[in-house]
């Protein structure tokens, strides 16, 4: 067999190895773009869908034949049984190409048209004319942007609730086991731990509730808009068909009822969605950085927490037991927080009647959501669900602390709450003997007024 055949484009002759699905267009891309990551498979799947959905639509109106359509729905739909790793190789091109992924749609033109050739030789399609009949790169590729990027978020809130779930466990288990509060890294007056955790729990809930409320502007498809808005060669109710479509797909609600000069020239609704993922990498920060401090030692840092050993710590300490899924998270949230520069510098170039930093907005997005909601399903559970309180350790550290001191302040007043305070810290004496050494409480009012469960205020 002949190693390479010989397809034309409108730039001529173009060589493509003989068993390749894809034709001259990604060929050239191929070459011509060589760097980066693969554009990622989501949003192949996602193309592919939106090409099914449009070959219905087309042969509904007879825009293309009813053949030609049904055809190309058996093409897409034998790419979609295919694995990541087969699919992978048939679509080998890079995020960083044209900045309105053209390349990427004629990719998936050309191998559905290829794909259909070997389904049924006897029918042309064509990659332009069938398979991207009433379409234009401009609008198809924000419209699976914005696909891809729902069912990410999808995913993400669930991890998100996952993570919820097991911290309101954890709440309720430690809801009355008293340690001393901390801020500014110094000691403060009691609460309890499970009061500390509701303070994570409330995080979470927070930016679920934002991500709620944002998602359903990735609903809105520039699907109808063609080249640059107008919706020019596309035929009428071909954009509600698609959206229609694609919410029965992804049991998400979609809509072509939208502005579509906004969709090709804009991706305001990615921006201000992102801002919410990395609203929520930073809180998982907060709670990763407190759990793995409040977990330091055994012996020589906070120990107030118990975490899961998962793996040897170190390769030359024997024994080691290190926090590697806060680890692992913190690092994630890093590379949101990088993310989310990307995308809002990328969103602010929609110069005139399109934006061309789409395919690194997406990719930038996807990298944010997958690697946040797997590090958040780790995080819960192989150091959430296995965390523990040493309770010994804190109970003698509110014992130790002299800001329990503050509950003594209404009864003598703040500025002899103070000097027992401070006396304490300067002869090294508990807070009880400098309290009775002042001559300002007695043992048993001191017994009765300085109870730390009765500081935490805690509701049972």
């Amino acid at each position: 067999m002949a190693e390479y055949r010989v397809e034309s484009d409108t730039l001529g002759d173009v060589k493509i190895p003989a068993d390749a699905l894809w034709g001259a267009q990604t060929e050239r891309s191929r070459h011509n773009f060589s760097t980066g990551e693969k554009m990622p498979l989501a949003m192949i799947r996602a193309l592919l869908q939106i090409k099914k959905a449009a070959a219905v639509a087309n042969g509904h109106v007879k825009a293309i034949s009813v053949a030609k359509a049904e055809l190309i729905v058996a093409a897409v739909d034998k790419l979609l049984t295919l694995s990541d790793e087969d699919l992978r190789k048939d679509f080998p091109l890079v995020v960083y190409q044209t900045g309105s992924g053209t390349q990427t749609n004629m990719n998936v033109n050309e191998v559905v048209a290829h794909m259909a050739g070997k389904l049924n030789p006897a029918l042309e399609i064509l990659p332009n004319d069938d398979v991207n009949h009433g379409q234009s790169s401009n609008d198809i590729f924000p419209t699976a942007m914005n696909i891809t990027a729902a069912v990410a978020v999808t995913q993400l809130m669930t991890a998100a609730q996952h993570l919820l779930d097991e911290l309101k466990l954890k709440q309720k288990k430690y809801w009355r086991v008293v340690k001393i509060g901390r801020t500014h890294l110094q000691d403060a007056t009691p609460l309890t731990f499970g009061q500390e955790v509701s303070g994570w729990a409330s995080m979470i809930e927070h930016d679920l509730g934002y991500l709620a409320q944002l998602k359903p502007t990735l609903g809105e498809l520039a699907m109808g808009g063609t080249a640059v808005g107008t919706g020019l060669n596309a035929a009428p109710n071909f954009a509600a068909s698609i959206a229609e479509s694609m919410s029965t797909c992804y049991g998400i609600d979609f809509t072509a009822d939208s502005n579509k000069f906004y969709g090709l020239a804009a991706h305001s609704g990615l921006n201000v969605v992102h801002g919410a993922i990395k609203t929520l990498a930073a809180d998982c920060m907060k709670i990763a950085n407190d759990v793995r401090l409040l977990a330091s030692g055994p012996r020589a840092g906070y120990g107030e927490l118990n975490i899961p050993a998962n793996e040897p710590g170190s390769s030359i300490m024997p024994g080691k037991v290190n926090p590697t899924q806060a680890e692992a998270i913190t690092m994630a949230a890093v590379r949101v927080m990088g993310n989310d520069v990307v995308i809002d510098l990328a969103a602010s170039q929609g110069n005139f009647e399109m934006n061309v930093y789409k395919p690194v907005i997406i990719s930038a997005f996807l990298e944010s959501t997958d690697l946040l909601t797997g590090t958040l399903m780790g995080f819960t559970d192989r150091m959430i669900a296995g965390l523990t309180v040493n309770e010994e350790r804190m109970s003698e550290l509110v014992d130790r602390s002299l800001m329990t001191v503050t509950a003594l302040s209404p009864h003598i007043g703040y500025h002899d709450s103070a000097m027992i305070a401070q006396n304490a810290e300067k002869t090294g004496t508990t807070l009880r003997e400098a309290a009775i050494q002042s001559g300002k409480v007695t043992a048993e009012q001191f017994d009765e007024w300085m109870v730390p469960l009765d500081m935490t205020n805690i509701d049972d």
